[in-house]
């Protein structure tokens, strides 16, 4: 079986058109591919072409050296709650390497690590969003993603004083 996974290859269609054969292995890490693969026939011989159009090539490239270097050296499980805010704490260097990007295609690798069903992929991103927020202020949280506060002075009171129970320690 390990054999098929390795010869036969998967072509990942990006949003822009763009192909990326892969071996199958490295495919059916994403469970949505794996599920559309399984429909479609793995028999050798069978080219095999998964469209993927909500996921950008850019990123789809990302995606697919994840997947490869997962294989490889399987990501260690993130604790929750995260122990640090340095992901190099949390997973190996490779992978606290790989999500030092800008803010932009974190949040690219989030949507498609959640649009393809991909775990681990979406453990690592998301977090590494949550060691960016941990231990900050609203506005320190505003600042770091560029969120407007659209409440008025006295609305921000107010939901403060509801959720005064969340802040206690």
């Amino acid at each position: 079986m390990m054999d098929v996974e390795q010869e036969t290859t998967v072509n990942l269609i990006s949003k822009d058109g763009d192909s990326f054969s892969v071996p199958l292995a490295v495919a059916k890490m994403s469970e949505l591919v794996k599920g559309m693969i399984d429909e479609d026939a793995e028999d050798e011989g069978d080219k095999i072409e998964i469209p993927l159009p909500n996921v950008k090539s850019q990123v789809l490239n990302k995606v697919i050296e994840f997947c490869e270097h997962h294989l490889q050296e399987p990501m260690t499980e993130i604790e929750k709650p995260l122990k640090s805010q340095v992901m190099a704490d949390v997973v190996q260097k490779w992978y606290a390497d790989f999500v030092d990007v800008e803010q932009v295609l974190l949040f690219e690798l989030i949507l498609a690590a959640n649009y393809m069903d991909i775990k681990p992929l979406l453990d690592l991103t998301c977090a590494t969003v949550a060691g960016m927020i941990k231990g900050k202020t609203p506005e320190d949280i505003r600042q770091t993603f560029g969120i407007q506060n659209d409440f008025s002075p006295e609305e921000e009171a107010q939901v403060r004083e509801e959720n005064k129970w969340c802040e206690e320690a």
